[in-house]
């Protein structure tokens, strides 16, 4: 089986800004229609195991650690009034849908490839996000990130290429050359190309000679590198079957074209 881990915060984003574009105008919950749209795409294309994660608030323990990180300051109403019917869309919908709350949403799809990974059962882990956060859980091509958006498909060796380091020195590269979008700057004068001669060169920041740096960056690298440090151990589910679409609830309401696609789903895999 392939397991499919699906950013969900990022696909809400991605189409409310993409409806924006086309229709010039928010169509009440036409984002939230959006991701369940997609999701039924995968399940037409024969996806079979499906998890969804999603922050419930855009707050997490690393707000405590780095008063500058991400909040959900600036995000508009429009966009944050779908947040919670996306989540009780997807679960009505039957798709595992796992809100965090004091983790983040790449948090649960670090944990949930770890989980589903360790399974031999599971053939691959495809993790669909272009969060460069989520690149440090690729192994070899067993597991996966999927950028929908562009179509690149990037294993082991395909992380090394775009960034210059492997997987597991993902958190050490971050560190240095920083992420606008979490809101921890990197450290001065590291860019992508220093960060990944640096790492090449000394391997993780704890074995970086503290002239390197210095010794205010030194510590202030490591305390980026906890920032962007992924967690996996979020006790999502105990079996990978869990994650198996069975069709959704009863209580489950969508557009009528999605209901007939879903419905057309049902009926090829005799739900």
């Amino acid at each position: 089986m392939i397991v499919h881990l699906i950013d969900g915060t990022y696909e809400l984003f991605r189409h409310f800004y993409g409806l924006r574009r086309f229709h010039k105008t928010d169509p009440p919950m036409g984002a939230v229609h959006g991701v369940l749209g997609t999701v039924v795409q995968m399940l037409e294309g024969g996806a079979t195991h499906i998890g969804v994660a999603t922050d419930h608030i855009i707050e997490s323990f690393r707000n405590e650690l780095w008063a500058g990180y991400k909040t959900g300051a600036g995000i508009e109403r429009a966009l944050w009034n779908q947040f919670q019917p996306l989540e009780d869309s997807l679960m009505a919908m039957g798709v595992a849908t796992w809100p965090m709350v004091e983790l983040e949403a790449d948090d649960a799809l670090a944990s949930a490839a770890f989980l589903a990974a360790r399974d031999e059962r599971v053939e691959k882990v495809s993790i669909w996000t272009p969060d460069k956060d989520l690149a440090q859980c690729v192994t070899g091509d067993r597991v996966v990130q999927v950028d929908r958006k562009s179509g690149q498909i990037r294993d082991e060796e395909g992380v090394r290429r775009k960034f210059g380091v492997l997987p597991k020195f993902i958190p050490d590269y971050l560190a240095l050359v920083g992420d606008a979008a979490d809101g921890y700057p990197g450290i001065p004068r590291c860019g992508p190309k220093t960060a990944a001669s640096l790492i090449t060169r000394y391997g993780p920041i704890e074995d970086f000679p503290p002239e390197v740096l210095g010794p205010q960056n030194h510590e202030l690298a490591k305390l980026f590198k906890r920032l962007a440090t992924l967690r996996r151990d979020a006790r999502l589910f105990s079996d990978v079957e869990e994650l198996r679409w069975q069709g959704p609830k009863p209580s489950f309401q969508g557009e009528p074209a999605l209901m007939k696609r879903i419905t057309t789903v049902m009926g090829r895999w005799d739900l």
